[in-house]
């Protein structure tokens, strides 16, 4: 990959990345509630998640769900169903309280790192958007390996950056957000849930 062609890719990396969605969502939330070093499993799982979808994309199965209506439609509502459920998981959440969460609420950091992973694969119109953004910038005349490498990476920098701050700026607001109590979890639970409803309805 040119480096002026690396260039132009990361300003749009950069702009996916902070246009707001599910992942970015997740992150602020656990940042608020656990910190933003428990936040960094959910970041890790995310990225992972992201740079899974990007292989299967550069590879072809972006391709193969453009023109498989059945099997786009099966992703959609799994993907859908997944995020309505962590949103009603987020709405049933009780209030936040430092003490609580500190010793009882706290979950592993597998289970953090697993939330962050499948709310990012769980998304269908990501794969779909991988599959039609991502051969704009191949070069077939260069391995395609080393490109996967060189976008994959790229993006994961970007957007563990983007989340990691996201989840620093939750958790300097968390007596702003204890205030707000049980409200701060349904308006995010309320988001998700919006995000999982519409999925499976989308053209």
């Amino acid at each position: 990959m040119a480096l002026q062609t690396w260039f132009i890719y990361l300003v749009a990396v950069l702009g996916l990345s902070i246009t707001p969605g599910p992942n970015g969502l997740l992150a602020l939330t656990h940042g608020a509630l656990h910190g933003p070093r428990m936040a960094l499993f959910t970041i890790l799982g995310g990225v992972t998640g992201f740079i899974g979808l990007i292989a299967l994309a550069m590879f072809g199965l972006g391709a193969l769900l453009q023109v498989s209506a059945d099997a786009l439609l099966v992703l959609k509502w799994v993907g859908g169903c997944y995020l309505v459920w962590l949103g009603v998981q987020l709405w049933r959440a009780p209030a936040l309280h430092p003490d609580a969460v500190a010793a009882q609420d706290t979950p592993r950091g597998a289970t953090l790192f697993r939330q962050g992973l499948l709310a990012a694969i769980s998304n269908p119109k990501v794969l779909l958007f991988y599959g039609a953004f991502l051969p704009q910038f191949i070069d077939p005349e260069r391995a395609l390996p080393t490109q996967f490498l060189v976008m994959a990476l790229s993006f994961a920098a970007v957007e563990f950056l983007v989340e990691l701050s996201l989840a620093r700026l939750a958790h300097r607001i968390r007596p702003w957000l204890e205030r707000g109590g049980k409200r701060f979890n349904r308006v995010c639970g309320t988001f998700f849930a919006a995000i999982g409803a519409s999925l499976p309805m989308t053209h």
